[in-house]
């Protein structure tokens, strides 16, 4: 995923600007963090207490130029507008953060209107089009079955939460003035390794294939997850 927000951001800014960015729901603060050190101005704005410290702790291990590149703020996702002005971001990163919102619409519409003209909203997205897939690849055919006609689920953390399929968000960027620009699938064939997984000794060439998935028909339109990027109108 952030070799694809790599391309976009290369594609759509001069090389060497520097980027105001606002990750939304930024976690312990990994691409708030790299995109930090890349030289861009990020503010990361998260509500749990836990993962502010971690991403603080992480902060203070950095060198004193990308400390002063990155500001936390403590706060909910559909508040920015209570934090920033209208057009204060080139980029707005919200990375798997829809699937534990019960109404995403308001929430999208708030992060659109954080984005300055021609700005990069990025969303990872849990496929509604494809939950089928990890149980039933696991053998798990109960669950299998049950997946096909609804877009809610159970997680890895065991909590239940729900997925976006492409063509919804699709017609919900374009009513919000950030319509859809592309789109990548992520984890395509790794959705069924588990979390404390060794890296692999060929972990290079396990990302090749991915990153030539994501971006690949058939292939990406069943990854676990779907990387879409629209753009400000």
């Amino acid at each position: 995923m952030a070799r694809q927000l790599d391309e976009q951001i290369a594609g759509r800014f001069p090389v060497g600007q520097r980027l105001r960015v606002l990750d939304v729901g930024m976690g312990q603060g990994t691409q708030a963090l790299r995109l930090a050190r890349a030289g861009h101005q990020v503010t990361g704005i998260e509500r749990d207490p836990t993962m502010i410290s971690v991403a603080r702790e992480a902060l203070t291990a950095e060198p004193e130029g990308i400390r002063a590149r990155m500001r936390i703020v403590e706060g909910d996702g559909q508040d920015t507008g209570v934090h920033f002005l209208p057009g204060s971001f080139d980029v707005v990163l919200c990375h798997g953060v829809l699937m534990y919102v019960e109404e995403p619409d308001p929430l999208l519409a708030g992060l659109a209107r954080m984005l300055a003209p021609g700005g990069l909203l990025s969303l990872l997205v849990r496929n509604g089009d494809a939950l089928a897939l990890r149980p039933g690849l696991s053998g798990d055919w109960a669950t299998t079955l049950t997946s096909f006609d609804t877009t809610a689920y159970r997680n890895r953390l065991g909590l239940d939460v729900r997925a976006d399929r492409l063509a919804d968000l699709t017609a919900t960027l374009a009513g919000i003035g950030a319509p859809l620009h592309t789109w990548y699938g992520v984890r395509v064939f790794t959705d069924t390794a588990a979390d404390d997984a060794e890296t692999p000794a060929d972990a290079e060439t396990l990302l090749a294939a991915e990153e030539r998935a994501g971006r690949t028909d058939p292939y990406r339109a069943v990854a676990a997850l779907l990387h879409l990027c629209g753009v400000r109108g």
